[in-house]
């Protein structure tokens, strides 16, 4: 398979590493980055990999991968809560979502256990660090290969 994979970053995960470690750990985005394309390789999956602090940039990064992507994994952070942009802009798209969170949103603050944007995804891994990632490429492989089945 050789496809391309957009892997989106939402506010504040620029700061991995050092905002909060003990909730997202000390792993930067940049470690996670080099882990997705590196495991992606060896799924044959390239990966364009972005992160924004601006919902308006990310809608336009989701907008821009129709027709050019395979599927979307998306770490929406905060917008995860709140973003009714992002929530359609990934319906629109017609491809396959996966959302990933670093910590487990259902064992934190109340507010935090809502996942408007999840409602667009075929899936949601949360509560595994940086490695959600990887998990998330893997999954998605597996809805690739099963649409190709059967489409064949």
């Amino acid at each position: 398979m050789h496809a391309t994979i957009l892997i989106l970053n939402g506010p504040n995960l620029n700061m991995l590493g050092v905002r909060q470690p003990e909730i997202y750990g000390y792993e930067t985005l940049t470690e996670i980055e080099a882990a997705c394309r590196s495991h992606a390789a060896t799924l044959g999956l390239d990966v364009i990999f972005r992160q924004s602090n601006s919902e308006g940039e990310l809608v336009d990064w989701i907008q821009q991968a129709r027709g050019r992507c395979a599927g979307i994994i998306i770490n929406p952070a905060a917008y995860t809560h709140t973003s009714i942009a992002l929530l359609d802009a990934l319906l629109s798209v017609g491809m396959p979502v996966i959302e990933v969170h670093l910590s487990n949103i259902h064992a934190r603050e109340p507010f935090r256990a809502q996942s408007i944007t999840a409602r667009a995804a075929h899936g949601l891994i949360g509560g595994f660090g940086g490695h959600g990632y990887i998990l998330a490429l893997y999954a998605l492989t597996r809805l690739l290969t099963e649409t190709k089945e059967n489409q064949q």
